[in-house]
Protein backbone atom coordinates (compact mmCIF):
# COMPACT_ATOMS: atom_id res chain seq x y z
CA UNK A 1 0.00 0.00 0.00
CA UNK A 2 1.25 3.17 -0.65
CA UNK A 3 3.26 5.22 2.33
CA UNK A 4 3.97 1.43 3.70
CA UNK A 5 7.66 1.46 4.61
CA UNK A 6 9.66 -1.91 5.52
CA UNK A 7 10.17 -2.12 8.92
CA UNK A 8 13.76 -1.81 9.05
CA UNK A 9 14.00 1.27 6.73
CA UNK A 10 16.50 3.56 7.74
CA UNK A 11 15.20 7.10 8.79
CA UNK A 12 16.71 10.88 8.07
CA UNK A 13 18.01 11.93 11.09
CA UNK A 14 15.14 14.16 13.57
CA UNK A 15 12.36 11.86 11.27
CA UNK A 16 9.61 10.74 13.25
CA UNK A 17 7.41 7.66 12.15
CA UNK A 18 3.81 7.46 12.66
CA UNK A 19 1.35 4.56 12.33
CA UNK A 20 -2.02 5.30 11.85
CA UNK A 21 -4.62 2.70 12.31
CA UNK A 22 -8.07 2.25 10.55
CA UNK A 23 -10.09 -0.23 12.16
CA UNK A 24 -12.96 -1.68 9.99
CA UNK A 25 -16.73 -0.98 11.52
CA UNK A 26 -18.77 -3.82 11.93
CA UNK A 27 -22.43 -3.29 13.25
CA UNK A 28 -22.64 -5.32 16.84
CA UNK A 29 -19.37 -5.78 17.61
CA UNK A 30 -18.64 -4.73 21.31
CA UNK A 31 -15.80 -2.81 20.58
CA UNK A 32 -14.90 -1.79 24.23
CA UNK A 33 -14.79 -5.64 25.35
CA UNK A 34 -12.03 -6.26 22.63
CA UNK A 35 -10.50 -3.07 22.39
CA UNK A 36 -7.17 -3.23 24.53
CA UNK A 37 -6.40 -6.63 23.07
CA UNK A 38 -6.73 -5.25 19.63
CA UNK A 39 -5.40 -2.03 20.19
CA UNK A 40 -2.01 -4.10 21.40
CA UNK A 41 -1.97 -5.92 18.57
CA UNK A 42 -1.60 -2.59 16.13
CA UNK A 43 0.93 -1.00 18.88
CA UNK A 44 3.04 -4.03 18.56
CA UNK A 45 2.63 -3.84 14.60
CA UNK A 46 3.35 0.00 14.98
CA UNK A 47 6.82 -1.22 16.98
CA UNK A 48 7.87 -3.70 14.34
CA UNK A 49 7.38 -0.91 11.76
CA UNK A 50 9.50 1.76 13.34
CA UNK A 51 6.86 4.11 14.95
CA UNK A 52 7.09 6.43 17.69
CA UNK A 53 3.39 6.52 17.72
CA UNK A 54 -0.14 5.10 16.84
CA UNK A 55 -3.00 7.38 16.09
CA UNK A 56 -6.91 5.74 16.14
CA UNK A 57 -9.87 6.99 15.05
CA UNK A 58 -12.32 8.94 17.09
CA UNK A 59 -14.05 7.40 20.00
CA UNK A 60 -11.73 4.66 19.14
CA UNK A 61 -12.15 2.54 22.21
CA UNK A 62 -16.36 2.09 22.37
CA UNK A 63 -16.69 3.05 18.46
CA UNK A 64 -19.00 6.21 18.05
CA UNK A 65 -22.92 7.08 17.16
CA UNK A 66 -23.99 4.32 19.97
CA UNK A 67 -27.05 6.73 21.48
CA UNK A 68 -26.91 8.28 24.30
CA UNK A 69 -28.10 5.57 26.94
CA UNK A 70 -24.91 3.15 25.59
CA UNK A 71 -22.45 6.00 25.59
CA UNK A 72 -23.19 7.01 29.12
CA UNK A 73 -22.82 3.46 30.24
CA UNK A 74 -19.72 2.95 28.41
CA UNK A 75 -18.22 6.66 29.73
CA UNK A 76 -15.45 6.49 31.91
CA UNK A 77 -13.18 9.34 33.93
CA UNK A 78 -9.97 10.06 32.43
CA UNK A 79 -7.59 8.14 34.55
CA UNK A 80 -9.63 5.06 34.84
CA UNK A 81 -9.16 1.87 33.96
CA UNK A 82 -9.13 2.04 29.93
CA UNK A 83 -6.17 5.05 30.57
CA UNK A 84 -4.57 2.42 32.78
CA UNK A 85 -4.84 -0.45 29.71
CA UNK A 86 -3.37 1.75 27.37
CA UNK A 87 -0.60 3.30 29.60
CA UNK A 88 0.20 -0.75 29.69
CA UNK A 89 0.31 -1.17 26.27
CA UNK A 90 2.03 2.08 25.68
CA UNK A 91 4.89 1.44 28.11
CA UNK A 92 5.03 -2.62 26.85
CA UNK A 93 5.45 -1.70 23.16
CA UNK A 94 7.45 2.12 23.41
CA UNK A 95 4.74 3.33 21.41
CA UNK A 96 3.01 6.64 22.48
CA UNK A 97 -0.96 5.82 21.37
CA UNK A 98 -3.88 8.61 20.80
CA UNK A 99 -7.36 6.70 21.43
CA UNK A 100 -10.78 8.21 22.11
CA UNK A 101 -13.51 7.78 24.80
CA UNK A 102 -16.46 8.97 26.34
CA UNK A 103 -14.62 10.94 28.86
CA UNK A 104 -17.10 11.36 32.21
CA UNK A 105 -16.50 14.05 34.20
CA UNK A 106 -19.33 14.83 36.79
CA UNK A 107 -22.49 14.56 34.69
CA UNK A 108 -20.96 15.72 32.18
CA UNK A 109 -19.98 13.28 29.19
CA UNK A 110 -16.84 14.85 26.33
CA UNK A 111 -15.80 13.44 23.24
CA UNK A 112 -11.89 12.84 24.31
CA UNK A 113 -9.05 11.99 22.84
CA UNK A 114 -5.77 11.58 24.85
CA UNK A 115 -1.85 11.10 23.72
CA UNK A 116 -0.44 8.48 26.50
CA UNK A 117 3.34 7.19 26.45
CA UNK A 118 6.36 8.94 26.35
CA UNK A 119 4.34 12.43 26.06
CA UNK A 120 0.77 12.37 27.59
CA UNK A 121 -2.23 15.06 26.94
CA UNK A 122 -5.89 15.43 26.71
CA UNK A 123 -7.93 17.18 24.64
CA UNK A 124 -12.04 17.30 24.31
CA UNK A 125 -13.91 18.10 20.91
CA UNK A 126 -14.61 21.51 20.92
CA UNK A 127 -17.24 21.69 17.89
CA UNK A 128 -19.68 19.47 18.27
CA UNK A 129 -21.49 18.38 14.96
CA UNK A 130 -25.27 17.88 14.64
CA UNK A 131 -28.05 16.05 17.13
CA UNK A 132 -26.06 13.48 18.19
CA UNK A 133 -23.18 15.07 18.92
CA UNK A 134 -25.06 17.89 20.82
CA UNK A 135 -27.34 15.43 22.44
CA UNK A 136 -24.86 13.33 24.11
CA UNK A 137 -21.53 15.48 24.39
CA UNK A 138 -20.72 18.45 26.39
CA UNK A 139 -18.49 20.55 24.32
CA UNK A 140 -14.30 21.44 25.19
CA UNK A 141 -13.62 24.54 25.84
CA UNK A 142 -9.39 24.53 25.54
CA UNK A 143 -8.86 24.87 21.74
CA UNK A 144 -5.06 24.42 21.79
CA UNK A 145 -3.85 21.21 23.56
CA UNK A 146 -0.22 19.75 22.73
CA UNK A 147 2.30 17.17 23.54
CA UNK A 148 6.00 16.78 21.88
CA UNK A 149 6.66 13.31 20.06
CA UNK A 150 10.41 12.81 18.69
CA UNK A 151 11.21 16.47 17.14
CA UNK A 152 7.76 17.08 16.84
CA UNK A 153 5.22 19.22 18.56
CA UNK A 154 1.92 17.59 18.14
CA UNK A 155 -1.47 19.21 18.73
CA UNK A 156 -4.85 17.59 18.81
CA UNK A 157 -8.36 17.94 17.38
CA UNK A 158 -11.33 16.03 16.75
CA UNK A 159 -13.51 14.96 13.53
CA UNK A 160 -15.08 18.08 12.85
CA UNK A 161 -12.59 20.78 14.41
CA UNK A 162 -10.52 20.33 11.30
CA UNK A 163 -13.16 22.13 9.17
CA UNK A 164 -13.25 25.34 10.73
CA UNK A 165 -9.85 27.51 9.41
CA UNK A 166 -9.44 28.75 12.82
CA UNK A 167 -8.82 25.86 15.13
CA UNK A 168 -6.18 24.83 12.37
CA UNK A 169 -4.60 28.58 12.18
CA UNK A 170 -4.70 28.45 16.44
CA UNK A 171 -2.62 25.61 16.44
CA UNK A 172 -0.56 26.95 13.81
CA UNK A 173 0.35 30.36 15.50
CA UNK A 174 0.47 28.07 18.84
CA UNK A 175 3.51 25.84 16.80
CA UNK A 176 2.17 22.56 16.40
CA UNK A 177 3.82 20.82 13.53
CA UNK A 178 1.77 17.84 13.30
CA UNK A 179 -1.97 18.56 14.32
CA UNK A 180 -3.28 14.39 14.74
CA UNK A 181 -7.30 14.64 13.95
CA UNK A 182 -9.31 11.41 15.14
CA UNK A 183 -12.02 11.81 13.16
CA UNK A 184 -15.70 9.14 12.69
CA UNK A 185 -16.49 10.79 8.68
CA UNK A 186 -19.38 8.86 6.89
CA UNK A 187 -20.56 9.28 3.24
CA UNK A 188 -21.39 11.29 1.71
CA UNK A 189 -18.88 13.94 2.87
CA UNK A 190 -15.42 12.17 1.39
CA UNK A 191 -14.66 15.91 0.74
CA UNK A 192 -13.29 16.79 3.85
CA UNK A 193 -10.47 13.82 3.55
CA UNK A 194 -9.84 14.25 0.21
CA UNK A 195 -9.87 18.12 -0.47
CA UNK A 196 -10.23 19.86 3.05
CA UNK A 197 -7.48 18.17 5.08
CA UNK A 198 -4.70 18.69 2.08
CA UNK A 199 -5.88 22.15 1.91
CA UNK A 200 -5.62 22.69 5.80
CA UNK A 201 -2.01 21.33 6.00
CA UNK A 202 -1.59 23.56 2.94
CA UNK A 203 -2.20 27.15 4.28
CA UNK A 204 -1.66 26.23 7.76
CA UNK A 205 2.06 24.98 7.11
CA UNK A 206 1.58 21.90 9.03
CA UNK A 207 1.68 17.83 8.81
CA UNK A 208 -2.16 16.76 9.55
CA UNK A 209 -2.67 13.16 10.33
CA UNK A 210 -6.51 12.42 9.92
CA UNK A 211 -7.50 8.79 10.84
CA UNK A 212 -10.79 7.54 10.46
CA UNK A 213 -13.27 4.22 10.69
CA UNK A 214 -14.10 2.08 7.58
CA UNK A 215 -17.46 0.33 6.92
CA UNK A 216 -18.93 -1.25 3.98
CA UNK A 217 -22.13 0.03 4.13
CA UNK A 218 -23.33 3.20 1.88
CA UNK A 219 -23.45 5.53 4.74
CA UNK A 220 -21.02 4.60 6.92
CA UNK A 221 -17.73 5.26 7.61
CA UNK A 222 -15.81 6.58 4.38
CA UNK A 223 -12.16 5.32 5.74
CA UNK A 224 -9.68 7.54 3.79
CA UNK A 225 -7.56 7.79 6.55
CA UNK A 226 -4.40 9.81 5.28
CA UNK A 227 -1.34 11.80 6.31
CA UNK A 228 -0.94 15.37 4.49
CA UNK A 229 2.11 17.21 4.36
CA UNK A 230 2.80 21.28 4.93
CA UNK A 231 2.81 21.38 0.90
CA UNK A 232 -0.23 19.86 0.50
CA UNK A 233 0.51 16.19 -0.69
CA UNK A 234 0.03 13.37 0.68
CA UNK A 235 2.57 11.39 2.77
CA UNK A 236 0.63 8.64 3.18
CA UNK A 237 -3.23 7.65 2.97
CA UNK A 238 -5.12 4.25 3.16
CA UNK A 239 -6.59 3.45 -0.80
CA UNK A 240 -11.06 3.80 -1.30
CA UNK A 241 -12.63 1.07 0.20
CA UNK A 242 -9.66 -0.46 2.19
CA UNK A 243 -10.77 -2.11 5.46
CA UNK A 244 -8.96 -2.89 8.74
CA UNK A 245 -5.50 -1.20 7.79
CA UNK A 246 -1.91 0.00 9.74
CA UNK A 247 -0.19 2.28 7.40
CA UNK A 248 2.91 4.76 8.23
CA UNK A 249 4.34 8.27 7.15
CA UNK A 250 7.67 9.77 8.19
CA UNK A 251 8.11 12.81 9.34
CA UNK A 252 11.05 15.56 8.75
CA UNK A 253 10.67 18.74 10.24
CA UNK A 254 13.04 19.51 7.62
CA UNK A 255 9.96 19.63 5.15
CA UNK A 256 8.21 21.80 7.17
CA UNK A 257 10.85 24.47 7.24
CA UNK A 258 11.32 24.20 3.38
CA UNK A 259 7.35 24.42 3.02
CA UNK A 260 7.31 27.47 5.37
CA UNK A 261 9.91 29.50 3.43
CA UNK A 262 8.24 28.47 0.34
CA UNK A 263 5.25 29.61 1.32
CA UNK A 264 5.14 31.86 4.08
CA UNK A 265 1.59 32.44 5.33
CA UNK A 266 1.98 32.84 8.80
CA UNK A 267 5.08 35.68 8.34
CA UNK A 268 2.83 37.60 6.36
CA UNK A 269 -0.46 37.65 7.42
CA UNK A 270 -1.66 41.14 8.92
CA UNK A 271 -3.91 40.52 11.75
CA UNK A 272 -3.73 44.43 12.04
CA UNK A 273 -6.32 44.56 8.76
CA UNK A 274 -8.45 41.29 10.24
CA UNK A 275 -10.01 43.72 12.91
CA UNK A 276 -11.87 42.15 15.63
CA UNK A 277 -12.49 37.95 13.87
CA UNK A 278 -13.73 35.31 16.45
Amino acid sequence: MRGERPVNATETAGTTRVACWQPEWVAGRPYRAGFLSRLFLAAERAADGGAALLITPEMSATGYHLGRARTAELAEPDGGPLADGVRAIAERTGVSIVYGWPELDGDRIYNSVRITGATTARYRKTHLYGEFDNSVFSAGDELVVQATVGALTVGLLVCYDVEFPETVRAHALAGTDLLIVPTALVRPWEVVACTLVPARAFESQMFIAYVNWYSASADGYCGLSRVAAPDGTLLAECPPDRAETLFFADLDPAVLTAARRATPYLADRRPDLYGPAR
